[in-house]
């Protein structure tokens, strides 16, 4: 006969296991938040098709617009503040100028995938180029080596 104190044990250890189990599951999704929209109507549109660097680099409009949809966008995998929690890279660490503009914009483009899981959803087609060059803007206000 079983004890209700070890039956209650093994339902509570069971319960924890399967929670535990699930938030792994919930952290690892990467792509469980709806992305918002972002308001670039300050920014001069982009013509010609995509840019290879940068066209708002240091620009106050596009720094604080990519701020704010950095936050919206981002940051629930990167971090506030591009701060890394683990769960994707630190983003204060991209080269600053022309040489992070291709990682960049590459990877916010077309997400990452290895082995078949996707880390990081492809933007393209939900952000538009400005917005996503107004986060890049901003994530070299918060640069660090």
């Amino acid at each position: 006969m079983i004890r209700m104190e070890t039956l209650i044990n093994t339902v509570r250890k069971t319960a924890l296991a399967a929670t535990l189990t699930g938030i792994a599951a919930f952290a690892h999704a990467h792509g469980d938040v709806t992305p918002q929209a972002v308001d670039t109507s300050a920014l001069k549109a982009i013509d010609g098709g995509w840019q290879e660097k940068n066209p708002y680099r240091k620009n106050a409009d596009a720094i604080r617009i990519g701020d704010s949809a950095y936050n919206q966008n981002c940051a629930r995998c990167h971090g506030l503040g591009a701060v890394s929690g683990g769960i994707a890279p630190d983003l204060r660490m991209l080269p600053p100028g022309d040489e992070g503009d291709e990682y960049f914009i590459q990877r916010i483009r077309n997400g990452v995938t290895r082995n078949g899981a996707v880390y990081m959803p492809p933007f393209e087609g939900t952000l538009t180029q400005e917005a996503m060059w107004a986060i890049r803007a901003w994530l070299e206000t918060v640069h660090e080596e």
